[in-house]
């Protein structure tokens, strides 16, 4: 497993546990390292994941509220919330990543902790908010997003 993945999967955790207990950001990254022993490798891209979808949290939660058809924010696994908030703020932040590998690894990343649909939805989501920002300009399409994009779901099979 690559070690942005494991950074994505810490992330994850780290804001699972912010969003269950309404805990501090920072307090939950040194409290996660602490008792799970977050090998070095790993922690500063874990880090910046988790500290900048907290800190746009605001502005990404207006997104799946937006785009999110028949679910209320508070109404969603909180695991695939988590997940869907992480990948977009990848889609809106981090323009050195791919969209496509944004979506994807969301994509396994509900397939490994969510439930069996957590897959399709957050595909579904992901993909209908990475077109809403590329026809508004807020996300320019790169060499690796070309147009014949194909669903996530489909490729991480």
């Amino acid at each position: 497993m690559s070690s942005r993945r494991r950074s994505r999967e810490m992330a994850i955790q780290v804001l699972y546990q912010v969003d269950m207990a309404q805990s501090d950001v920072a307090e939950a990254l040194r409290l996660f390292c602490e008792h799970f022993k977050a090998p070095e490798s790993i922690r500063d891209f874990a880090f910046e994941l988790a500290r900048g979808t907290h800190e746009h949290r605001e502005e990404v939660d207006t997104l799946i509220k937006r785009f999110s058809e028949h679910w209320r924010l508070e109404r969603m696994p909180t695991v695939d919330r988590n997940i869907l908030r992480l990948a977009i703020y990848e889609l809106l932040y981090r323009t050195d990543i791919p969209a496509k590998v944004s979506i994807n690894e969301a994509v396994d990343l509900g397939k490994k902790y969510g439930s069996e649909d957590s897959g399709s939805f957050i595909n579904g989501i992901l993909d209908r908010i990475r077109l809403h920002l590329e026809e508004t300009g807020r996300r320019k399409t790169t060499p690796d997003d070309d147009h014949a994009f194909e669903p996530a779901g489909d490729i991480a099979g």
